[in-house]
C-alpha cells in the first residue's frame, strides 16, 4: 500500500510522495497495477519488433538483398529510438496522456506500414536504386516514424511506473527491461512462425497495430484515466476508435487491395498466387495465346516467350562434348530444365534439387506450365528433391556426368550461398571424371562485377572456365532478376544472359551432332558469345565464400 505523505501543494492534480515524486491515483492495488503496466510493456515491446522485423522482410521481398534492407531499416530506426527518448522527456509531466497518443500513432503507422509500402511499390513503378524514388524514402520514414514512437514509450512507461510505487531506478530499470525484452522475444517468434505464414505480411501489420492500439489505449484509460482530465479522456478514446476502425477497413478490404496490388504489379492476367512456407509464386498469362510468366518473390522466373532459348543456351552446351547419362539439376522446379535434358539422347537419370515445393506443385498440375516443361517432372527418369540445395549438395553420394545451376541471382542476398566458393567445391566433388558444371551467373553487361565474381569464384574452386553470353529476346527473363517495374507492364529483359561452363579440365563450348534443332543457337554464335563475354572480363577479383559473400546489386 502507499505510505502516508505530505499535503499536496495547493492545485495539485496528484498525491506526492518522496523527493516530490508524483504518485498516479490508481483504481487497484500497487502491485496490481505495477503488473498492469509491465503487461502493457510487454503487449508494446512485442509490437515493437513485429513492426521492425515486417518492414525488413517486406523491404528484403520488394528490394532485395535482405542484408542492406535489414541494415537501413535497424540502422535508420535506432537512431530513432535515440531521438524519440530524447524527445519523450518533455512529455514526463503528462506521462499518461503522452503514452496514449504514442501507442495510438504507434499502432496506426506500425499498422499501417505494410499496405502503404506494397502500394508504393505496386503504382509507382517500382524501387529503382538503393536511395532513389519515392517507396524507398517511404520506407526510410516509415522507420524513421516507427523509431521516435518505440523510442518514446520507455521513458513514458518508466515514470508511469514510478508514479504506482517508488523504487531506486536500477530496479525499475530491470523490471521494465525484462518485461520488454521477453515481450520482443515472444514478438520475434509470433513473427516467422504465426504472423507471415498464417496472415501475411498486410494483415499481420495491421492485426498488430489493432493489438497496440487495445493494449496501449486499456492501459492509460483504465488504470490511469485519472491523470486525463474529462476532455483528455474522450479525446484519447476517440482517437483509439478512430485507429481501430481504420485499420478494421483495411483488413476488410486487404484481398481486394491484394489483387488489384498484383494486377498492378505483374498485368491484368494473373492466374495463380500463392505463398508458401519459403517464397510467393504468381503465374501470369498461359491462356488464350497468353505468354505464361513464372514470378517468384517478384522476379521474373520463367518469361514464355523467352525462356526456350534461356534453357537451350543454359543445357545443351554443357551436354555437349561428354557424357551425359547422368544429370543433376539445382533449382529447375519449374521442370523447364529438366526439359530441354531430357530431349539429349543417352540421358537415363535426371536429379532435381528445388528449394520450394510449391514451384514443383505448379509445375505438376498447372496445365500451362505443365504443356510448357513437356511434362518432363512425369518423366521416370527425372526424380525430385526439395529442400535446402546446398545441404542436398552436401549429402548427396554418387557423382554425375553433367550439374546445370539454375538458381536465383546471385545479387539476391539468400542466394549468395549458392554461389560461393564451398557451394563449388561440393559441385566439383560430385562431378564424374570429365563432368562439366553450368552456371547461370546474370547478365554480363550490366553487371560485369557480379558475372566475373561468380567466375572468379568458380575458378578458386579448381575448376577450369569458359564464360559465354547469349542475347535474349523480346522480353523477360527465366531464371534471372528480372522483376515488374511498375503499372503499365512488366520489366524488359537484360539484353543477355550470361553463363559459366565449368569442368576440372577447360571445357570445350561447342555443341555436338546430336543435339535436337536449335534455331537459335549454333557453334559459330557460341564462341561469338563468348568472345564477347571475354572481352567484358573483369580481372583480379577475389571468389566469394560463405563468411565473405562479395556479390554486389
Amino acid at each position: 500500500m502507499i505510505e502516508p505523505h505530505a499535503p499536496a501543494p495547493p492545485g495539485a492534480p496528484r498525491s506526492w510522495g518522496e523527493g516530490g515524486q508524483s504518485r498516479a491515483r490508481l483504481p487497484v492495488r500497487p502491485g496490481t497495477g505495477r503488473f498492469l503496466v509491465l503487461a502493457g510493456v510487454f503487449v508494446c515491446a512485442a509490437c515493437g519488433l513485429v513492426y521492425e522485423l515486417e518492414l525488413v522482410a517486406l523491404a528484403s521481398y520488394l528490394i532485395g538483398d535482405s542484408v542492406t534492407q535489414a541494415s537501413v531499416v535497424l540502422a535508420v530506426m535506432v537512431f530513432a529510438m535515440g531521438v524519440g527518448s530524447l524527445a519523450a522527456k518533455r512529455l514526463r509531466c503528462r506521462a499518461a496522456a503522452g503514452f496514449g497518443a504514442v501507442e495510438a500513432a504507434l499502432a496506426l503507422v506500425g499498422g499501417s506500414s505494410a499496405m502503404a509500402l506494397y502500394a508504393a511499390f505496386a503504382w509507382t513503378g517500382g524501387w529503382g536504386g538503393l536511395w532513389s524514388g519515392g517507396p524507398r524514402c517511404l520506407l526510410v520514414g516509415f522507420s524513421l516514424a516507427i523509431g521516435l514512437l518505440i523510442g518514446a514509450e520507455v521513458p513514458l512507461l518508466m515514470e508511469l511506473i514510478q508514479r504506482i510505487r517508488r523504487q531506486d531506478a536500477g530496479g525499475a530499470v530491470a523490471d521494465l527491461f525484462a518485461a520488454d525484452y521477453v515481450g520482443a522475444l515472444v514478438g520475434g517468434l509470433a513473427f516467422p512462425f504465426l504472423l507471415l505464414p498464417q496472415l501475411g505480411q498486410v494483415t499481420g501489420a495491421l492485426l498488430t497495430g489493432a493489438v497496440n492500439a487495445v493494449a496501449g489505449g486499456a492501459l492509460v484509460l483504465g488504470l490511469f484515466r485519472r491523470d486525463l482530465t474529462r476532455r483528455g479522456r474522450r479525446l484519447l478514446l476517440t482517437a483509439n476508435v478512430l485507429v481501430l476502425v481504420l485499420l478494421g477497413t483495411a483488413a476488410a478490404l486487404v484481398d481486394d487491395f491484394e489483387r488489384a496490388a498484383r494486377q498492378a504489379v505483374y498485368g491484368d492476367h494473373v492466374r495463380i498466387a500463392l505463398r508458401s512456407g519459403v517464397q510467393e509464386e504468381v503465374l501470369t498469362g498461359g491462356t488464350r495465346g497468353r505468354p505464361l510468366d513464372l514470378f517468384v518473390d517478384g522476379r521474373l522466373r520463367v518469361g514464355g516467350s523467352d525462356e526456350r532459348l534461356f534453357h537451350e543456351a543454359l543445357v545443351h552446351p554443357a551436354m555437349s562434348d561428354g557424357p551425359h547419362a547422368r544429370v543433376l539439376v539445382l533449382g529447375g522446379g519449374d521442370g523447364l530444365a529438366a526439359r530441354e535434358v531430357l530431349r539429349r539422347p543417352g540421358v537415363r537419370r535426371v536429379d532435381v534439387v528445388e528449394p520450394d515445393p510449391a514451384v514443383v506443385l505448379l509445375a505438376r498440375r498447372d496445365r500451362a506450365l505443365s504443356a510448357l516443361n513437356g511434362h518432363a517432372l512425369a518423366d521416370p527418369r527425372v526424380r525430385v528433391w526439395t529442400g535446402d540445395v546446398l545441404c542436398r549438395l552436401r549429402h548427396l553420394r554418387g557423382t554425375y556426368d553433367v550439374l546445370i545451376a539454375d538458381l536465383p541471382d546471385p545479387g539476391i542476398t539468400a542466394s549468395t550461398k549458392l554461389y560461393s566458393q564451398e557451394f563449388y567445391g561440393l559441385a566439383r566433388r560430385v562431378l564424374a571424371p570429365g563432368g562439366r558444371l553450368v552456371v547461370h551467373a546474370g547478365p554480363v553487361t550490366s553487371r560485369p562485377r557480379v558475372f566475373w565474381t561468380v567466375e572468379a569464384t568458380i575458378r578458386a574452386a579448381g575448376l577450369r572456365t569458359v564464360p559465354y553470353r547469349v542475347a535474349a529476346g523480346s522480353r523477360g527473363t527465366a531464371g534471372g532478376p528480372s522483376r515488374p517495374e511498375g503499372p503499365t507492364g512488366l520489366s524488359r529483359a537484360p539484353g543477355e544472359w550470361g553463363f559459366v561452363l565449368a569442368a576440372r579440365t577447360r571445357p570445350v563450348l561447342t555443341l555436338d551432332g546430336d543435339e535436337p534443332y536449335l534455331p537459335a543457337l549454333t557453334r559459330a554464335s557460341l564462341r561469338a558469345d563468348a568472345r564477347a563475354a571475354a572481352r567484358t572480363r573483369m580481372p583480379g577479383l577475389p571468389p566469394s565464400t560463405l563468411v565473405h559473400p562479395r556479390y554486389t546489386r
